[in-house]
């Protein structure tokens, strides 16, 4: 049966070109699962994939999309039926198999997670590899007793997906939030996600050359990396944790070890396209539950065809130009 896909494909002079073709099942890499999907949602690693980035997606032609909400087609797993439905963010769809920017994608049962109660197939792609990259960072903060009594926690680049998410997550649960953006037009908006405090990126840019700084916050959320994380680890409270979600900016972190034996500042890695299933599995429950931001999703998101994300908005997120969550429209049920 033919379906629609995006498909990204490297021509002999080394370029990369971006085409809606017809595609097959038969086509599809092995797995358990074949979902018919409904939506998926645009990262900034979905842009790398499809303008050829080679660290993200080794061979073309592919078709990106890490995140994909659908309808369970054929199953060779006792775990879903037809019908079910189910999500998926991370592990390797998108990346080197065939991800959700395409109207069937067939994966390992593994990777299946049930859609949660309570919300609809386009809210889980809303939050979808951003929503459980936040969640996943404030789990993990928690874990280590961080909590709202200890101070605020600022957020970066908090009008992207991670960040938008972050800001609201973080607010649910009763923190200040120090939200840090470079656009200046973004007030009302962060304020509704329950950012008490917007700052632009020159708060978090130190350059003063100092091991440490005063301390100011108990704890952040970074999507940027380079000299604006180093800055959040040397203003971080006593016991207090950094967690790293990204490198917008930089990749390196030039940084002394003084915040760390001194202050005894926590630095915390998230990847969740590797994330187990079953931790997998209490973030969303978390996002069910007492993390629940259903009342902010509209907010954050905008949806879009597959035809739009195309020729706009992949272009767009690798330009920052994007505020919250482009959400895709991939397929009817």
């Amino acid at each position: 049966m033919p379906f629609k896909a995006l498909w990204i494909t490297e021509t002999a002079d080394g370029k990369f070109e971006r085409n809606i073709v017809e595609r097959v099942i038969d086509d599809l890499p092995a797995g358990e699962v074949v979902i018919r999907v409904l939506y998926s949602a645009l990262n900034y690693k979905d842009a790398l994939s499809a303008t050829g980035n080679k660290g993200i997606t080794r061979k073309y032609p592919h078709t990106p999309g890490i995140d994909a909400a659908g309808i369970v087609e054929i199953s060779r797993s006792e775990l879903f039926g037809t019908g079910d439905e189910v999500i998926i963010t991370g592990n390797d769809l998108g990346m080197n198999t065939c991800g959700g920017y395409g109207e069937f994608i067939r994966v390992p049962a593994s990777w299946v997670v049930r859609k949660p109660d309570g919300y609809t197939l386009k809210e889980c792609m809303i939050l979808g590899t951003a929503g459980v990259t936040a969640a996943l960072g404030l789990h993990k903060m928690e874990l280590l007793g961080i909590n709202p009594s200890q101070g605020p926690i600022v957020v970066t680049g908090s009008t992207g997906g991670v960040g938008s998410i972050a800001v609201a997550l973080l607010a649910k649960s009763g923190y200040e939030v120090i939200a840090v953006t470079g656009k200046s037009h973004a007030d009302e908006y962060l304020q509704f996600l329950g950012a008490q405090k917007i700052e632009n990126r020159d708060f978090v840019n130190d350059t003063s050359g100092k091991a440490l700084l005063r301390p100011q916050w108990a704890g952040a959320i970074d999507t940027v990396g380079g000299n604006t994380l180093l800055t959040l680890l040397k203003a971080c409270k006593p016991e207090g944790a950094v967690v790293s979600t990204g490198l917008v900016s930089s990749p390196k972190l030039d940084a002394t070890v003084y915040p760390f034996i001194l202050n005894g500042v926590s630095l915390l890695g998230v990847g969740s396209a590797e994330t187990p299933m079953t931790t997998r599995l209490l973030i969303w429950e978390k996002l069910k539950d007492v993390w629940n931001i259903k009342d902010k999703l509209n907010a954050i998101a905008k949806e879009v065809s597959l035809e739009e994300l195309n020729l706009t908005y992949i272009d767009s997120i690798l330009q920052g130009k994007i505020m919250g969550r482009i959400v895709v429209k991939i397929g009817e049920k």
